[in-house]
């Protein structure tokens, strides 16, 4: 479809009349590229079950009192932390855009080329506990895309209590990926409040060890991004679809 839209296009304009049949059908065969492209990632949002569809990094907002720079999320848009393995933690209240920027984040990764799976620690225990009624094979298959995932990332991390059998399982999926993947932490709660929160103090010292060391820190800011001010004409970039 698009090479035919593209070919009316062509016909239409005559700004084009001048250029050579190769040129055109250069135009062409981009015009396909690019739609695949784009179809290829819209596929995989669905399937990371991202809670924002839309969400970009051109969407995001820049207020000052968020002290978060255009430069450093375009530098994070690039991807290199990401290939090289490393662990990213967002720390913000409610409302301050840390579920928006995370999956922008992860949209950006896959116009990247590169798989992640988003998801909250709590509905991931969930769907393990799910596959392991269905049989063990299943579980360990769950399980295991959890930890080779090349992105994975985790909103609202931590921000309730878990319990001893569930910190194990969280400390199991972060060692494995400890040099191994890419790591996106979102969470209301500072560092030192997981502590707390997770079922047994041998596992936290563990778990968080490999976490509290991340290679890149955002800690933002600002107002209520859900509250859209009067004279806001952005999109409504945070309603759910």
């Amino acid at each position: 479809h698009a090479m035919g839209d593209k070919l009316r296009e062509i016909i239409d304009d005559e700004s084009m009349d001048h250029m050579g049949f190769e040129e055109k059908i250069k135009l062409m065969l981009d015009a396909e590229t690019i739609a695949r492209s784009d179809r290829k990632v819209e596929r995989l949002i669905r399937q990371a079950r991202f809670e924002y569809k839309d969400a970009s990094i051109e969407g995001i907002q820049y207020p000052p009192e968020r002290k978060l720079s255009r430069d450093r999320v375009d530098r994070l848009t690039a991807c290199r932390w990401v290939r090289d393995r490393e662990t990213l933690i967002i720390i913000s209240g409610t409302g301050s855009d840390k579920s928006y920027i995370s999956q922008a984040l992860g949209n950006a990764a896959f116009r990247n080329g590169i798989p992640n799976r988003y998801v909250r620690p709590q509905d991931m225990l969930e769907q393990i506990d799910r596959a392991r009624l269905e049989s063990q094979s299943e579980c360990y298959r769950q399980v295991d895309q959890f930890k080779s995932v090349e992105l994975l990332i985790l909103d609202d991390f931590l921000t309730t209590s878990a319990t001893a059998a569930d910190s194990v399982l969280i400390f199991e999926i972060m060692e494995a990926r400890n040099g191994t993947g890419a790591t996106l932490i979102a969470s209301q709660c500072e560092p030192g409040q997981w502590y707390v929160r997770t079922g047994s103090e041998l596992i936290a010292d563990g778990t968080l060890s490999r976490i509290t060391g991340a290679d890149r820190y955002l800690e933002l800011e600002g107002p209520d991004m859900r509250r859209k001010p009067d004279n806001d004409t952005r999109p409504d970039i945070l309603k759910k679809e």
